[in-house]
């Protein structure tokens, strides 16, 4: 009877795995392309860009005539509004539309057809332009021919509050034509009654020196730059010069893709895992504060939170490399340390507007779970000893506070968990106790590290009966499945019955790995918060992925894994994970890019930080692959090194550990094993 019902299940779900369509196609692994066709239009969609200043939401599409359509969203997160809350960062959108304001030969431009978009950090547009006619009678019955190819770029600068434009016009005709491009230089002022610092100043303005006549002959092209800039009082307009702010946009860029460079046969799975690299590490805002990493989606800015930052995003950064975001994961911690206290009464799930104020709207989030959860990865990932003695007693004290609000039956008690209501959690969820469990084993190792054997130990006994608790507390068949209960009393599927699956608690993970792609819980968007509803967020669903592959589950995880990504990165609203739906309108949140990253480090190659220079090895290498690797891993030590993962034949697999393009060691093994390695 389960072999049927299992059956029944598997051809339910095959139909959702074949139905990503998609809209783009991958150029490269850091770039992919929209190819405009008659078929594909009309089509809209949204996408955000951040520099250390300002970030902005490009809302972009093609019409169904084939013109371009854009607006942009524009936030200055240290622009700071009144009331001074979590949201008061200065926001303002434009429709500017800069080749409406060109005269070639003395005429305008019209007919626009977009003939390709492409996303590679910066938004570029090229489109064929026609110009009208002199009016003549001979002109009536003229059909319409290309003058102009307008290609139009669009990025953020990566330390300045501005976003930059660029402007190719190239004469595509066979005379000489005359391009003028015109003096463009407007200025808003916003009320002063709802500014911290008063009015603030924003300014569209072309580049001055690019203003002019130009004489363009066949095939000959030439640039002008726009910017969109804001500042208060005390500041003064920025001249930009756009060009050396789009090299500086490409050279980030490209040391992000060029750091942890993920290598698999699957180009959509690389492409992928670059983009979300950049996307998890762009979204840094240099404040008041130090450097704070903020979710995005024009909400959260210049704020951190106990999830997003500590839990999701921060661990991942010593991985990467990525300097700016270690010292903002870092900075972030020593925030959320200004709030301990000898009551342990709870730390605030949010420290907002530039570090001068908190959120904790919903009570304890289990956010001390998450803090103790992030900080310990993160300081032991990154194997900065000086880093790792002043996070220490952060970490002490957040594991602390959880073990005083253990229940009768050793699970943590908390208000409620990240979704802040939104879905019932109970007195205690699984969620805050999972991540507790792996903060203590992981601030095991860190506490050998720092010659704290006695707390090891301890941290170590502690995790061991927490590891009980949880299956004998949470364990339960809810729909038929033997997997968890979320809280007690539930009895409806949930998608973080993923949680224990990340943190190496495998007792249920038959029951929980069928329970997730069941029809209940996975859709064509992933993971449903509670089956029966329509509401998804996408971290759940990057968790589960992550997790499944940590379990052993390799081939059901990567035919998953391939479907979100195709969906994520080429369908309709592409390139990054997204935050939820129906809530925020699937924002692209910049953690749960980090998220996906994680997916491929703990899962596909199931890294788990052991010390500052050593590390558990678990490579999941799916079936139809031969090999993969990880290139400029940063972890663990100041000198990058690779993880090459190749097949010998069946299970048994070859790894192979190289630095300074030599192999510092050779190890078989068999695919799914653990081994411990050591730098």
């Amino acid at each position: 009877m389960v072999k049927h019902i299992k059956t029944i299940v598997l051809l339910l779900i095959v139909p959702l795995l074949t139905m990503a369509q998609t809209q783009w196609n991958v150029e490269s692994e850091s770039s992919i392309v929209w190819n405009i066709d008659n078929k594909n239009i009309p089509h809209y969609d949204h996408i955000e860009m951040s520099g250390l200043k300002m970030s902005s939401v490009l809302r972009y599409g093609v019409n169904p005539n084939g013109s371009f359509q854009l607006e942009r969203s524009m936030v200055w997160p240290m622009l700071r509004t009144l009331p001074n809350n979590t949201h008061a960062s200065l926001m303002q959108r434009f429709a500017i539309d800069y080749p409406s304001l060109l005269l070639v030969n003395g005429l305008t431009l019209n007919n626009e057809k977009v003939k390709q978009i492409k996303l590679d950090g910066r938004l570029s547009v090229v489109s064929d332009f026609c110009t009208g006619y002199v009016n003549t009678g001979a002109a009536r019955k003229r059909t319409p021919v290309p003058v102009v190819e307008v290609t139009r770029s669009f990025f953020p600068s990566t330390d300045k509050p501005m976003l930059c434009e660029q402007y190719t016009v190239k004469n595509i005709t066979s005379k000489p034509i005359t391009v003028v491009v015109p003096t463009h230089h407007n200025e808003y002022k916003t009320d002063p009654a709802k500014g911290k610092d008063g009015s603030y100043t924003i300014v569209t303005s072309i580049q001055k020196e690019d203003s002019k006549l130009y004489q363009l002959q066949p095939g000959e092209e030439i640039k002008f730059h726009a910017t969109v800039q804001a500042y208060k009082k005390g500041e003064s307009e920025i001249q930009a010069n756009v060009a050396q702010e789009q090299e500086a946009r490409l050279k980030y860029i490209n040391e992000v893709t060029s750091n942890l460079e993920f290598i698999s046969p699957d180009k959509t799975l690389n492409t992928a895992f670059s983009f979300a690299k950049v996307r998890a590490s762009e979204s840094i805002y240099e404040t008041a504060g130090g450097l704070m990493h903020g979710p995005g989606g024009e909400s959260y800015y210049a704020a951190i939170w106990a999830n997003d930052q500590a839990e999701y995003v921060n661990p991942f950064f010593p991985f990467l490399g990525y300097a700016t975001g270690n010292e903002s994961a870092y900075n972030s911690f020593k925030h959320f340390a200004r709030f301990m206290n000898p009551e342990y009464k709870a730390i605030p799930s949010s420290i907002i507007a530039e570090g001068t104020d908190i959120w904790a709207g919903v009570g304890d989030r289990g956010d001390a779970a998450m803090v103790a959860y992030g900080a310990s990865r993160y300081a032991l990932t990154n194997a900065d000893i000086n880093e790792a003695k002043e996070l220490w007693p952060l970490i002490e004290w957040c594991l602390e506070y959880s073990k005083r609000n253990l229940n009768a039956q050793g699970v943590v008690n908390s208000n409620t968990d990240e979704l802040e209501g939104r879905f019932p959690s109970g007195d205690a969820n699984l969620c805050t106790s999972s991540l507790y469990y792996d903060a203590l084993l992981t601030s095991s190792y860190l506490a050998k590290e720092l010659g704290k054997n006695a707390q090891a130990k301890q941290y170590k006994k502690q995790a061991d009966a927490l590891k009980k608790a949880i299956n004998s507390y949470f364990g339960a068949t809810v729909e038929g499945f033997d997997t968890y209960q979320y809280y007690d009393g539930n009895d409806i599927l949930r998608s973080w019955i993923c949680i224990p699956l990340t943190v190496n608690i495998y007792d249920k993970k038959e029951g929980t790995i069928d329970a997730l792609f069941s029809p209940r819980l996975w859709t064509k968007d992933g993971l449903l918060t509670q089956a029966g509803t329509e509401t998804f967020w996408d971290r759940s669903t990057l968790y589960a992925l992550r997790g499944v592959y940590a379990a052993g589950a390799r081939e059901r995880a990567t035919e998953y894994m391939k479907h979100y990504s195709q969906q994520r990165l080429l369908g309709d609203h592409v390139p990054y994970p997204i935050e939820a739906w129906p809530e925020g309108s699937q924002r692209h949140l910049s953690a749960e890019s980090g998220l996906y990253c994680r997916i491929v480090t703990e899962g596909i190659f199931g890294i788990r930080p052991t010390g500052f220079k050593t590390f558990d090895l678990t490579p999941q290498l799916p079936n139809e692959w031969d090999n993969m690797e990880l290139k400029n891993i940063r972890a663990f030590d100041s000198k990058p090194f690779n993880i090459s993962i190749s097949r010998v034949n069946g299970d048994n697999i070859k790894i192979t550990i190289e630095r300074d393009s030599k192999v510092i060691k050779t190890i078989n093994s068999k695919n799914g094993e653990t081994k411990a390695i050591k730098l």
